[in-house]
């Protein structure tokens, strides 16, 4: 199955996706935010399958984490996730590098369909 790396600082939210992605058989790292994604992605030298990451958060918002993550490690697919309709406008410049962008509050379902349907696309590469 594949590595994914949440950030995401609502430790429920990203609690609740790890373990939703993890019993689905996926390997799940969480970070708290995007400049700890960050550092995680540099200590494993970018060997994930996937970034899921808020966009909404201290230290580095994940438009952020997303840009510095696809500049050094290109092959990674990226998925954001919001709640808030500013930071999906937000974005919307960055289709070149994010697969897409789950809006917030979504199901388990949903998020296992967005995951399943990055990382299919990124198979088929």
């Amino acid at each position: 199955m594949a590595r994914i790396l949440i950030a995401e600082d609502e430790e429920a939210l990203g609690a609740l996706c790890a373990r939703a992605l993890a019993g689905d058989g996926h390997e799940v790292k969480t970070a708290a935010d995007g400049g700890a994604a960050l550092d995680e992605l540099a200590r494993q030298e970018g060997r994930f399958d996937l970034l899921l990451t808020d966009i909404r958060m201290p230290v580095m918002d994940g438009i952020a984490l997303a840009l510095a993550a696809a500049r050094d490690f290109p092959d990674l697919t990226i998925l954001l996730m919001t709640g808030y309709a500013d930071q999906r406008e937000r974005a919307h410049g960055l289709d070149a590098i994010v697969h897409d962008i789950i809006a917030k509050p979504f199901s388990v379902a949903a998020l296992r369909s967005a995951v399943n349907e990055a990382l299919a696309v990124r198979a088929r590469g």
